[in-house]
């Protein structure tokens, strides 16, 4: 069943109030915006932003901004190198910081994302799913979410992971919201329960990996 949201908070208040704090964090973090953007270019090159199709509510593909953190090296066939390879130890503290993220403010003032939500994965994934799982595009995707501060990177299990997305639309609240935020600003500001670089390969999504989808979320 598809979910409806069921509370005033949900219905009424959680997107304005995204769109509010994601505008006064945008207004607020110019400053580091554009020096990352400067130090991007700088030491990476062109475009600074690297944009990817993701799905979003009711999977609606949208385009996801980041900084970018990897280089275009290429082999001789001119396919690009694995990611691996192709990130710098300046795209590694970009991650690490999670500065690169800063740029979906830009999603959240849009309406293609929340503050608060599942992380939008790749478009590749949908077909992975299970009828269960697909519920977790029954809200907006989230810049971090419930399974982020319950493990964040280092959750070992996709299952794992979408469960916790799962009980987080099915319990969309302020309290929970704010949960969430607090103890995502608390987790980078100490670097905890990071893993930078290529995501642990498991369960049905192991399948698009092993055809050369890779990215990191």
């Amino acid at each position: 069943m598809k979910h409806k949201p069921y509370g005033p908070y949900e219905k009424f208040i959680k997107r304005p109030l995204d769109c509010f704090l994601a505008t006064c964090a945008f207004i607020v973090l110019s400053p580091v915006l554009l020096f990352t953007a400067i130090l991007v270019r700088i030491r990476l090159g062109s475009p600074v932003l690297f944009t990817q199709d993701r799905p979003g509510k009711d999977e609606k593909i949208f385009k996801l901004y980041k900084f970018r953190s990897m280089t275009n090296q290429r082999d001789k066939n001119g396919e690009l190198l694995p990611d691996d390879v192709r990130i710098t130890k300046f795209g590694r503290i970009l991650r690490s910081t999670s500065l690169d993220e800063l740029p979906e403010l830009l999603n959240i003032i849009k309406g293609d994302m929340a503050i608060i939500g599942p992380r939008p994965l790749l478009v590749e994934y949908l077909p992975y799913y299970t009828e269960e799982e697909h519920h977790r595009h029954d809200v907006r995707p989230g810049l971090t979410g419930w399974a982020q501060v319950n493990g964040r990177n280092a959750i070992h299990s996709w299952e794992e992971r979408f469960q916790y997305d799962i009980d987080y639309v099915n319990h969309v609240s302020f309290a929970v919201d704010l949960k969430v935020l607090f103890t995502t600003v608390d987790k980078v500001i100490k670097r905890s329960d990071i893993q930078v670089g290529s995501e642990i390969k498991v369960g049905r999504l192991d399948v698009a990996r092993s055809e050369n989808i890779h990215q990191k979320v």
